[in-house]
């Protein structure tokens, strides 16, 4: 994915909506891109559906508490937005949250945010609402941790490498970042180094990556824990990696790696499912 032009942005009125807001404003001035400013939330009576068949001023009440957070949404837009040419405000989906993965097959990137349970905020979202629009989409997600502050993407960047669809759509879907990196380390669970992966080698050099190599080890909760012990050890800003899972009974089942990363990420995820 070289050329990077349509972003998705998730806006919503959580605390770290406008740190998302202000990221996707820098990829696309840093790549020449535009940015579509998504407001996705739960609406009141979707939450409370009781509510419909309560009192007139009931219903009054929920239409206002969704007013209020969509303007809150706005107000951060206008502000981390900074007027920028690159960014436009869309108007809310009619199918609210379970519209957005259908949206978001039109978009070279979409960039979200880690769920925060702490949040009052995460409760105008769906639980699986992360997951399923990875899995539903394929599209690829930079998301941002609900932990620290992201002061920059892809300086130092770790790529998890395993030989699946998955992970080798997040490596395409890296490398304008990684063409433009100071530092790249490639970890894997199987032969990762270069004398033993002359095709992945290959890949990159074709590209003009400079990559350094290590290898993990350990069950698959245990090779999340390592991805980001490595994330940690160098100073990355950006993990690449592929998203696994599915759906079973309306629930979505995330593989131990993904989950692993997913809970106990610190620093910015570039996902594809």
């Amino acid at each position: 994915m070289q050329n990077m032009k349509s972003i998705l942005l998730h806006v919503d009125s959580s605390a770290k909506a406008g740190e998302r807001i202000g990221v996707a404003r820098h990829l696309a001035e840093k790549f020449d891109a535009s940015v579509i400013a998504q407001p996705c939330m739960l609406s009141a009576v979707m939450l409370y559906p009781y509510a419909l068949g309560g009192a007139t001023a009931v219903l009054k009440h929920a239409h206002e508490s969704d007013d209020d957070c969509l303007r809150k949404a706005r107000r951060l837009f206008d502000e981390f937005g900074q007027n920028s040419a690159r960014m436009r405000w869309a108007e809310p989906l009619p199918e609210g949250p379970w519209g957005f993965a259908r949206r978001a097959l039109y978009a070279d990137l979409l960039v979200m945010g880690q769920r925060e349970e702490d949040d009052p905020a995460a409760g105008l979202l769906p639980s699986d609402f992360l997951p399923s629009v990875l899995v539903e989409s394929g599209r690829p997600a930079l998301i941002l941790p609900r932990v620290g502050r992201v002061d920059s993407v892809g300086d130092s960047v770790v790529v998890a490498w395993k030989e699946t669809p998955q992970a080798s759509r997040a490596f395409a879907a890296s490398l304008p970042w990684l063409q433009h990196a100071k530092y790249v380390l490639v970890v894997s669970g199987s032969a990762s180094e270069q004398t033993r992966n002359p095709f992945l080698a290959g890949y990159l050099q074709a590209h003009g990556i400079k990559a350094n190599y290590r290898d993990i080890q350990g069950g698959d909760g245990e090779v999340g824990e390592s991805i980001l012990s490595s994330c940690a050890d160098v100073g990355a800003d950006l993990l690449v990696m592929g998203c696994y899972g599915h759906s079973r009974s309306r629930e979505w089942i995330m593989g131990g790696a993904t989950r692993s990363v997913l809970n106990a990420m610190t620093l910015p995820v570039l996902m594809a499912h």
